[in-house]
């Protein structure tokens, strides 16, 4: 029988061998989280389902509570080692990160990311690009909880310094921005943060530790949608944050006292998704970016919002700061209506409706950023539409979208 790669255990928690050092993402995400101890020889971490654990005798159930329960069997609720396994892979992609903490959507993450360092009379800086839940979590809960919120322009930069008030604790970013795609300025927003002593949180669902290493651009807490790219097979609600040791406490404390848990079956699925990941996103983002290139030579299309495409904000921050792209842009139709808009996305073979993304299968999807925006309007020449490209032949993609374009201007 052939060895498998050797992994023990350090006080860090993370996994070295007889040839530890810096290695790459891809075989990161291969090695990352399968310890001896979790896998027992097995490939891929079983999947350990428990409520209740049982201990020999009282005197070691009091003693086992007095220690931290961290990668310790206590209670279900505090995880067993199928939850470990994709936790800790999870901050071994983030170089200087110290733990975790999984969650059962990306919403879910969001919210205990932000509970975990804002109290009332807080305020909180958030971009006008923002997931619309984010928005929707600081309008509602938060605002009951007396934490003022203030939207910025994503495009502030090192400008953002002139937002900041006397109660001003956190700075939420999204880079890109959900629907509209903007690039932030993550490295000047962060700068002028820490000289105010301000915590910083992503949302860095898009890109991932793979494309940009949050932790190591200086970010206190990564969050990520797991039910994305993480995933990938659109069949699971997983989410996550991954902290500094500053911020660790801080998170693990709340996350445990709003009872937040993952079931052990959909930590394993995102435990085998994360193997492939850095294959699938490679692929992802090369076919997006030969879709968007196409998309923006076609007459129909006024705009294509893709990072790496040079008119799309903050584009130079994307060369300058990420290792590459995924497979999520928006597109802008030029001149025509939301009945038009209709009936392409209707017209399409190929692409899905419907929301969420980072699945194997494309998706397209009407949006209208028009409606979410506070501070920064949005001009647009027509309707907009999302598009997911997924893990099919691009040729065939694009030769679907050309189908479907024929309904925005048929007579062109």
């Amino acid at each position: 029988m052939g060895r498998g790669p050797r992994h023990t255990e350090t006080d860090g928690g993370n996994v070295s061998g007889s040839n530890s050092g810096p290695k790459a993402k891809a075989t990161q995400v291969v090695t990352a989280g399968r310890r001896k101890e979790w896998t027992q020889g097995i490939v891929n971490p079983p999947v350990w389902r428990a409520s209740t654990i049982l201990y020999e005798d009282v005197e070691e159930m009091r003693a086992n509570g007095r220690r931290d329960t961290h990668h310790r069997l206590f209670y279900g609720r505090r995880g067993t080692p199928t939850q470990w396994a994709l936790a800790d892979a999870l901050t071994q992609l983030e170089p200087g990160a110290e733990a975790t903490f999984l969650y059962p959507s990306g919403v879910a993450a969001i919210s205990a990311a932000l509970l975990s360092v804002l109290s009332p009379g807080d305020e909180l800086l958030l971009p006008d690009s923002a997931y619309e839940p984010t928005t929707a979590f600081a309008g509602g809960m938060l605002k009951r909880f007396g934490i003022a919120t203030r939207t910025y322009d994503p495009m502030i930069g090192a400008g953002i310094a002139e937002l900041i008030g006397e109660n001003t604790r956190a700075v939420f970013l999204e880079s890109p921005g959900s629907l509209t795609f903007e690039v932030q300025d993550v490295p000047a927003i962060v700068a002028v943060a820490k000289e105010h002593g301000l915590v910083t949180l992503l949302d860095n669902t898009w890109a991932t530790p793979l494309l940009f290493p949050a932790i190591e651009k200086g970010i206190d807490l990564s969050i990520l949608a797991c039910t994305k790219y993480v995933v990938g097979h659109s069949d699971v609600m997983l989410g996550s944050v991954t902290a500094t040791k500053e911020f660790w406490p801080r998170l693990r404390a709340t996350s445990f006292q709003l009872g937040q848990t993952v079931g052990p079956d959909d930590a394993w699925l995102g435990s085998r998704g994360l193997r492939t990941m850095a294959t699938r996103l490679k692929q992802h983002g090369e076919s997006a970016l030969r879709v968007a290139k196409w998309l923006k030579g076609r007459p129909e299309v006024a705009r294509v919002l893709h990072p790496a495409l040079d008119d799309c904000p903050g584009s130079a921050f994307f060369h300058r700061d990420f290792a590459g792209g995924s497979g999520l842009f928006s597109i802008v139709l030029d001149g025509c209506g939301d009945a038009e808009r209709v009936a392409m996305i209707d017209a399409l073979e190929l692409f899905g409706i419907g929301f969420s993304w980072g699945g194997y299968e494309s998706l397209a999807l009407p949006i209208d950023p028009e409606k979410l925006r506070k501070v920064v309007p949005w001009e647009t020449e027509g309707p907009a539409i999302r598009l997911h490209i997924g893990l099919e032949d691009p040729d065939d993609l694009i030769a679907d979208l050309e189908r479907g374009l024929q309904c925005v201007r048929p007579n062109r």
